[in-house]
C-alpha cells in the first residue's frame, strides 16, 4: 500500500560523515559488536563527505512490512480455525503501522506498507530463505507459492527498492526507517527492552544515526529500556539487508525500529506517549527540515496509478487493527 507524500530533504552530513561521541551518553547495550577503532572503509566514507563529492541532503522513507494480518479471500481456506493465531505476533506487528503513519505525517515522508499477514508470506524475508513461508503455506505446491510471492511479496519489495533506487540515482542519500514491533515474550524468554534499534554495525552511517537517536530518546524518556541490535541483529535478512547490498553506506542508511508490543496490549496513555517521544527524538536527530529543490519530489513520489492495496481481495478478508 502507498501513502504518497512529497519527500523532504534532511541534512545527513553530521551523522553519515563522522562517528558520534558517546562519552557522556547513557549505558546503551549493543548486542552486535564491541568497541573498535574506525575501519579503513569508514575513513574513506568520511573523506568522501569532506570532499563534498556527494549530495549531503537526504530523503526520509518510512516502511512497514508487517502492518496487518489480512488474509486474501482465495487463501481463507488455509486459515480456517486459525483466527487466534492471526491475532498474535506471528500474524503481524501490532502497533507498527500506527507508529509508521504518525512518523510519516510528522516528517511529510512517504510511507510504503503491506497489510497481508506474514503467515501467508513474509515480505521482510528474501525469496530463498526457509522462513519466507509459515507452516501454513510451506507445504503448498511450488507453483502456488510462486503465485503468492508474485501477488503479495513482489509489489511491496519493488515499490520500496524502486523508491530508494530512484533517490540514489538522483544523487540523494536515503534514511529508511522500517517500523516493527516485537512480542514481550518468546519461547518462554522475556525480552529485556522497550525499544530496539536494528542496524548493520559495519556501516558507520547506521551506527551514528542509531546512536544519536538512542541518545535523544534516552534524554526524552530515561525510563525506557533501550537496546541496539535487539531483539534481533540488524545485519540479518530483511528489506534493509537487501538494500544495503545494492547501495553504498554513504547513500543508504537502513534502520529497523522495534517497539515492545506490551505497550500496545496494555493500552492507555503509555503507548501514544512512546510514539510521541520516538517522533520528538527523531526530529532532533534529523535537524531542521530542508525544502527539496524544485521538481525533486515528483520523481520520487510513489506511484498511485496502481491499486492502493496490494492485497487483491483484502477488503473481504480478516483483519485486526492496531
Amino acid at each position: 500500500m502507498v501513502d504518497a507524500r512529497r519527500p523532504r530533504a534532511y541534512p545527513l552530513l553530521r551523522y553519515l560523515g563522522r562517528r558520534v561521541r558517546l562519552d557522556n551518553a547513557p549505558a546503551l547495550l549493543d548486542d552486535s559488536r564491541g568497541s573498535r577503532s574506525p575501519s579503513r572503509s569508514e575513513h574513506r566514507i568520511r573523506a568522501c563527505f569532506r570532499s563534498r563529492s556527494i549530495d549531503t541532503h537526504g530523503l526520509l522513507l518510512i516502511t512497514c512490512e508487517h502492518a496487518g494480518n489480512r488474509v486474501p479471500a482465495e487463501y481463507r481456506r488455509l486459515f480456517e480455525g486459525r483466527h487466534e493465531l492471526l491475532q498474535t505476533h506471528r500474524g503481524w506487528d501490532p502497533g507498527a503501522l500506527t507508529l509508521a503513519q504518525e512518523m510519516a505525517a510528522a516528517f511529510d515522508a512517504p510511507l510504503l506498507f503491506t497489510e497481508t499477514t506474514r503467515l501467508l508470506i513474509d515480505v521482510n524475508r528474501s525469496l530463498r530463505t526457509p522462513d519466507l513461508h509459515s507452516e501454513i503455506t510451506k507445504a503448498l505446491p511450488i507453483a502456488e507459492r510462486r503465485e503468492i510471492a508474485r501477488r503479495y511479496w513482489q509489489p511491496h519489495r519493488e515499490r520500496v527498492e524502486g523508491w530508494v533506487r530512484r533517490a540514489v540515482a538522483e544523487s540523494h542519500a536515503v534514511v529508511h526507517i522500517a517500523s516493527h514491533s516485537f512480542t514481550p515474550e518468546l519461547e518462554g524468554r522475556v525480552r529485556t527492552a522497550d525499544v530496539g534499534f536494528l542496524y548493520d554495525p559495519r556501516r558507520p552511517g547506521e551506527v551514528d544515526f542509531s546512536s544519536r537517536w538512542l541518545t535523544a530518546l534516552h534524554t526524552e524518556r530515561p525510563d525506557l529500556r533501550l537496546r541496539r541490535n535487539y531483539p534481533y541483529l540488524g545485519r540479518t535478512d530483511g528489506v534493509t539487508f537487501r538494500l544495503r547490498r545494492e547501495h553504498p553506506p554513504e547513500r543508504y542508511v537502513g534502520i529497523e525500529l522495534e517497539v515492545n508490543q506490551r505497550f500496545v496490549e496494555r493500552g492507555g496513555p503509555t503507548w501514544p506517549g512512546i510514539r510521541a517521544s520516538l517522533i520528538a527524538s527523531l526530529r532532533e536527530v534529523l535537524g531542521p527540515v530542508q525544502q527539496t529543490r524544485a521538481g525533486e519530489g515528483s520523481a520520487l513520489r510513489p506511484t498511485t496509478e496502481e491499486p492502493t492495496s496490494i492485497d487483491g481481495t483484502a477488503p473481504e478478508s480478516e483483519r485486526v487493527d492496531s
